[in-house]
């Protein structure tokens, strides 16, 4: 049974006393430095240079946020002024007062208004720079993750691609307000509070500076053991909203084995884990919050005592003392915006070791510097002695040797595990051979662009992806440029046509998410539609009729020999119907051909494609005659 949440807290409390929280790495590591220490200073590295084509709209943040911060620390002059110099100034007749009452109460009130017009218009410009290195970063982790080996993919899940691409995102722009701008605002705003304090009143001054520095030291070190706390968080996160992705994509499954109520545990027990871990660090957090809550009511006390003190020996105004009021909430704001910050910036540190984790690994299958396009047509596809392993010392292909013609039709045949996908994955290049090569028109594949030599692919599998759109846009995705005509003439050859027209838009209609709306037959005969569209020169079919009724395959066979005219086309099918129009069948067996040849020819042989060949025909009588021609 899987553990409970009060269980993996306390596992999780203890690693976090042990410190065995900071050492948890799961992304690569930059080749300049080591540890985690060391990513995070080059991480921190890379996201400045994210920045450096948002300089220009940076400094204009900055410049604002200075403009706001100087005209709010003229603010409490004019309180002092106005207290000090007209409502204490007996000298003064009523109506001259009032009048210069009247003046600096009207120009205090504009420089409020100006000051608070500029905030917002700082705001807003602030806001238009996150939004902009939020999709600058967006952009390249996409990308990077479409073009990340399929290995790293599965590990991370759908829950933490996800969560990366929206969660993490977001909170990765927040080092721009707290690393970047708010200390260095705040820093400044502190410099000109002190200063101004201690022109006031040096007295008073150092009273409410002297427990400061105390309190921010210590609030900084307090901070930064929150940062591993919320990198636990974002990572059982991203485990909770994977395995939520997967429980809705197999709901059938869910549902036929009773399932629902141990999904639901399991969620419950994630979401509840990573409750108890964010009340853990909310409860530091709140030490803090409430430290300086009665640090700032502590400091006001004292002013007003001590000034009271200072005001009754002469050594200060009352305006002074009014001033000293305003000016420590402009002192304490900012060191405030500091030791904040500094707590925030450790939410924003732990995702950002996330995202450039990614955006730090290397792409799946990058050119190399002398890479050139693919050809346009295929005269030959040669498999030169190759061998391939997902694991070292487990080979599922070996010393795979064979000559493809262009335009003639590879049947790949055999035992499940015995290597065909695979050897139709190395034809797709989703793997590199571990040893060998495969050519094109005598030329090592991996020497052309990837991109150009998968213009010349089309695959129909037989776990078949539909996108949720229409059924125009899902058998254009093969090719974009593909005419209304062109979609309605493949979806004819794959005996698409008349169930489409039945749907209540036609080609227009919503298919749902994977193709949900359609039958299982319906959404393979979609697929195939997709490849015709495509218009490929090579052409990989793998189960491809494996959901079809006999009637729709034997309608589908005879426009699919129009469309493997003059193309080199590789296929995995078990139906007889499939293999025995191939110009070449290859049976294999762990990962080697055993044999190869015609129909005809294996079946003069009497080997062990006879043998499967019998086998079949004694589930599928009705098909002996056909077969044995």
């Amino acid at each position: 049974m899987s553990r409970s949440s009060r269980q993996r807290y306390r596992e999780f409390v203890k690693q976090y006393k042990q410190g065995r929280l900071d050492e948890a790495t799961d992304g690569a590591q930059p080749k300049a430095e080591d540890g985690p220490k060391g990513r995070r200073r080059q991480f921190l590295r890379d996201y400045l240079r994210w920045l450096t084509p948002h300089r220009g709209a940076l400094a204009g943040v900055f410049l604002l946020a200075l403009l706001v911060a100087a005209i709010q620390m003229i603010e409490p002059l004019f309180m002092r002024f106005i207290v000090d110099r007209i409502l204490l100034r007996t000298g003064l007749d009523t109506p001259t007062r009032l009048s210069m009452l009247h003046l600096v109460g009207g120009i205090f009130v504009g420089v409020v208004v100006v000051s608070h017009l500029l905030n917002a218009f700082k705001d807003y410009r602030q806001r238009l720079l996150n939004v902009g290195v939020m999709l600058s970063l967006r952009r390249a982790l996409y990308h990077r993750l479409l073009h990340l080996p399929l290995p790293r993919l599965w590990e991370m899940k759908t829950g933490g691609i996800l969560s990366r691409l929206t969660g993490d995102i977001e909170t990765t722009t927040g080092l721009l307000q707290m690393a970047i701008v708010s200390p260095a605002i705040s820093v400044i705003r502190l410099l000109i509070a002190i200063v101004v304090l201690l022109l006031l009143n040096w007295r008073l001054a150092l009273t409410a500076l002297a427990i400061i520095p105390g309190v921010m030291v210590l609030s900084l070190v307090f901070a930064r053991r929150v940062r591993p706390i919320y990198r636990s968080v974002r990572g059982d996160v991203e485990l909770v909203d994977g395995r939520v992705g997967e429980a809705f994509s197999g709901i059938r499954v869910v549902r036929a084995f009773r399932q629902e109520v141990q999904e639901l545990w399991s969620y419950l027990v994630g979401r509840h884990t990573v409750l108890r871990k964010e009340l853990f660090a909310h409860r530091r957090e709140l030490v803090l919050w409430t430290s300086w809550g009665l640090l700032e009511a502590g400091i006001a006390v004292v002013i007003v005592w001590f000034g009271g003190y200072l005001n009754l020996m002469g050594r200060a105004s009352i305006g002074d003392i009014m001033a000293f009021q305003w000016y420590t909430f402009l002192l304490l704001n900012p060191v405030w915006n500091i030791v904040n910050s500094f707590s925030e910036l450790q939410r924003s540190l732990a995702a950002m070791e996330r995202v450039f984790e990614v955006l730090a690994m290397e792409p799946d299958k990058p050119d190399r510097p002398d890479a050139r396009e693919a050809p346009r047509a295929v005269r030959e596809i040669h498999f030169e002695d190759v061998s391939f392993e997902y694991r070292p010392g487990l080979p599922v292909v070996r010393e795979f040797h064979v000559t493809v013609l262009g335009g003639s039709v590879v049947a790949l045949v055999g035992r499940s595990g015995a290597g065909k996908t695979t050897v139709t994955d190395l034809v797709a290049r989703f793997h590199d051979p571990t040893q060998g090569r495969i050519l094109l028109n005598g030329s090592d594949i991996r020497d052309f662009q990837l991109r150009s030599y998968r213009d010349l692919l089309a695959i129909v599998q037989q776990e078949v992806f539909l996108f949720d759109g229409t059924v125009r846009e899902n058998i254009r995705y093969g090719r974009h440029a593909a005419t209304d005509a062109e979609i309605e003439d493949a979806a004819q050859r794959a005996n698409a046509h008349e169930f489409i027209a039945r749907l209540p838009q036609g080609y227009a209609s919503i298919i749902g998410e994977r193709g949900v709306k359609l039958s299982g037959g319906q959404q393979q005969r979609l697929a195939i539609a997709r490849a015709f569209a495509a218009a490929p020169q090579i052409l990989i079919l793998d189960e491809a009729t494996s959901n079809l009724d006999t009637e729709s395959e034997q309608l589908i066979q005879a426009s699919m020999a129009t469309l493997l005219a003059g193309r080199t086309t590789f296929v995995i099918a078990h139906r007889l119907s499939t293999i025995r129009r191939a110009d070449m069948i290859l049976l294999m067996e762990e990962g080697r051909i055993v044999e190869r040849g015609t129909h005809a020819e294996l079946m003069e042989k009497r080997g062990t494609y006879h043998d499967m060949v019998r086998r079949q025909m004694a589930s599928h009588g009705h098909e002996r005659d056909e077969v044995l021609r």
